[in-house]
């Protein structure tokens, strides 16, 4: 995938969206240290690359409702794209598995599942075998709390990558 050439003033908008999601133009350009009508126009050019997916809140689900948050790591029997791509649109379609990354090494995914109790998260696994994905074997990991989880630092990421 082609990189875009950023500069030290995209990677601090591309840092306040991050932290604080949408802003208002006046407080983006505050943060961004440029006035507001350039930094809108900067904002816009970069959601046009594709580097904002989305905005998002941090909700803290847990204090809302009981749920269960199971972690597995899954191997596939064959390792074709069309066992992949199979696999993968699984995944997509089940909105209890809120994370899937495909790994390389040992294990081919791991995923997190979020479902409101075990017996949910159980019925989630029996439906993968039944679909006849090709799974191998499977591991789980019931979290029990979350230690960390924060955004990647970006500015320190980007540092070397700005032109």
């Amino acid at each position: 995938m082609k990189r875009i050439g950023l500069d030290a003033t995209d990677i601090r908008i591309l840092c306040a969206v991050q932290q604080h999601g949408q802003l208002s133009k006046a407080k983006l350009a505050e943060i961004a240290n440029i006035s507001a009508t350039p930094c809108w126009a900067r904002l816009d050019r970069l959601k046009a690359a594709g580097l904002i997916r989305g905005y998002h809140g941090d909700i803290a689900i847990d204090r809302i409702c009981d749920v269960t948050q199971v972690m597995v790591t899954v191997s596939l029997t064959h390792h074709r794209k069309a066992d992949f791509d199979r696999f993968e649109a699984f995944i997509m379609d089940r909105e209890e598995i809120t994370e899937c990354i495909a790994t390389g090494g040992g294990m081919d995914y791991v995923l997190k599942a979020v479902t409101s109790n075990l017996m949910s998260f159980q019925a989630l696994m029996q439906a993968m075998l039944e679909a006849e994905l090709g799974v191998d074997r499977y591991m789980t990991y019931i979290a029990t709390r979350i230690v960390k989880a924060n955004r990647p630092n970006l500015a320190k990421l980007a540092a070397k990558n700005i032109s």
